[in-house]
């Protein structure tokens, strides 16, 4: 869905809140939807992806890293997805084993939902789940193609690096675990790279980074409020 995001961070105010997104899209109609069904379950279902709420740590800085970097945008998206739909997460598997100019066998999505979720979803509801989450995987860059999906190298950005990190740093990880989360492989960067990725965004003001001794040390503060800061700090 990142054309929908597209529009409606383009036509709300940047500091929107979470019921003018629900208005835009479900009263004014920003996307172009037909009917009011399909409004409604729009707004559902970008509420289920990337939240629609400024008081969600993740929508609040996804929103924040949107506006500073516009080439970063469909990478911005799908971390964010990747983040709150399990469904989609599994899919990620095949999608990493694969090598540039491969072609992806939908089978191999069916194969690894099925492994995973067994019985739980029938045959409408797998292919309903593999469709839309190739559709994801390409908006994001990582396949190519309208009918034979072939996989593609993406090009994270500093701030994108920086999302990623923020999100492993959440979940837990530190120091060089941060680049070995899910969200720092879906970069197809070498941890190297997305180290200097990471000094790149430090410049930029989106997060601090040190190492000495082959220790590495991210700190995310800069992207966090006090509120946020303290929260995280007592729970670990």
């Amino acid at each position: 869905m990142l054309e929908e995001l597209s529009l409606l961070l383009r036509e709300c105010v940047e500091n929107a809140t979470r019921d003018d997104y629900i208005t835009a899209i479900i009263d004014n109609n920003c996307l172009g939807k037909r009917t009011a069904a399909t409004r409604r379950l729009t707004s559902q279902r970008m509420r289920e992806l990337y939240g629609l709420d400024p008081s969600l740590l993740i929508f609040r800085v996804l929103r924040y890293c949107w506006y500073a970097d516009e080439n970063g945008r469909p990478l911005l998206a799908l971390l964010t997805a990747l983040a709150r739909d399990p469904l989609l997460r599994i899919t990620s598997l095949p999608i990493l084993r694969m090598q540039p100019g491969e072609e992806l066998a939908r089978q191999q999505m069916i194969d690894v939902l099925r492994e995973s979720t067994g019985s739980r979803l029938n045959d409408s509801t797998l292919d309903k789940v593999v469709r839309n989450a190739s559709s994801t995987w390409t908006q994001s860059g990582h396949l190519k193609g309208r009918v034979r999906k072939i996989r593609q190298k993406v090009d994270p950005t500093p701030v994108v690096t920086a999302y990623a990190l923020l999100i492993g740093y959440l979940l837990g990880a530190r120091g060089h675990g941060l680049f070995k989360t899910l969200w720092a492989k879906v970069l197809d960067t070498p941890s190297e790279e997305l180290v200097s990725l990471a000094v790149d965004a430090k410049r930029l003001g989106f997060l601090d980074i040190s190492y000495a001794g082959g220790m590495i040390e991210i700190s995310v503060d800069r992207m966090l409020t006090g509120a946020e800061r303290r929260l995280i700090r007592e729970q670990n």
